[in-house]
Parts: structure tokens; sequence; C-alpha cells
């Protein structure tokens, strides 16, 4: 898994609304990617609400913030769009990002095992670099969850 200190890896990856997004495209800027398993599952949906609500706050904190699972550009475009999410949501189909940060993995649920991704978070500074990783994301506080890392 990627670690704080070291470099994002550089990606080619298209939103919920076909635009393509690259890391050197976000270069002088920070920025937030946060990983989660599914589009419009429960605890997913929570996830991305209380991002759009602290949106404002984490703008105001100089952040880009970008969504990212295994959805496909249709699926993560209904997501955005029942949401009405300020933010892009991208379609990793091709596992560039969840394997370039690491969050691809084996997992466990009720006893079952399965390959998916792991909820993290990854907070990148302008020149690339990562300078923080949530690893036990607060679905239902995510935003306050980001911002408290600054107080």
């Amino acid at each position: 898994m990627l670690e704080v200190g070291e470099k994002a890896p550089n990606f080619e990856v298209k939103d919920h609304l076909e635009n393509t997004h690259t890391l050197d495209q976000y270069k002088g800027q920070k920025l937030i990617i946060f990983f989660y398993p599914k589009a419009s599952t429960p605890v997913c949906t929570s996830e991305v609400q209380t991002l759009k609500e602290g949106f404002k706050n984490l703008r105001e904190k100089g952040f880009k913030l970008l969504g990212v699972s295994l959805d496909s550009v249709r699926r993560q475009r209904n997501f955005a769009l029942r949401h009405e999410l300020p933010f892009p949501l991208l379609a990793d189909v091709e596992k560039q990002l969840v394997s370039g940060f690491g969050v691809y993995g084996l997992k466990k649920f009720m006893g079952k095992e399965y390959l998916g991704i792991r909820r993290r978070t990854f907070l990148i500074d302008e020149q690339g670099v990562v300078t923080h990783r949530i690893d036990k994301v607060n679905a239902k506080d995510h935003a306050n969850q980001i911002l408290s890392l600054f107080e």
C-alpha cells in the first residue's frame, strides 16, 4: 500500500462525465483521493453525502476531491447525479488507481473472503507526495475526519 511520504503514481482514468483525469493535471494543487467499494451501496452513499456536505470546507483548505471505485462510467454517473455530487467520481475499471495505491486486495466480510477495494483516503500535496493516509475511514463523518487532520 502506498505510504505517507511516497509519490503518488500517475494515472489516466475517466470520470462519471467521461472526462479524463491524470495525476499530472493536479500538479501544484492539493488533492484528496478517496477509494470506496461500490457506488450506490448504503455505506458508500453515506460517505459521499458527508463529503458533499463538507466539500466547501475542504475546498477552503485548498483541496480538490476525487472519488474512485471499480464501477463503470455509467454507474458512477448515476451515483453522482442522483446525489448531486460536486466532485468527480473516477471509473477505475482497469484497476490503475486501486493497484497503484495498493487498495485492491483480499477482504473478509461475514466469514467470506473476496477481492475488492479497501476503503482508504489519501491526501496528496502540490508535488504529488502522499501527506496523509486514512485507513479507518468513518463513512458517516468522513469530511470532518479529513478536516480534523488540520486542527
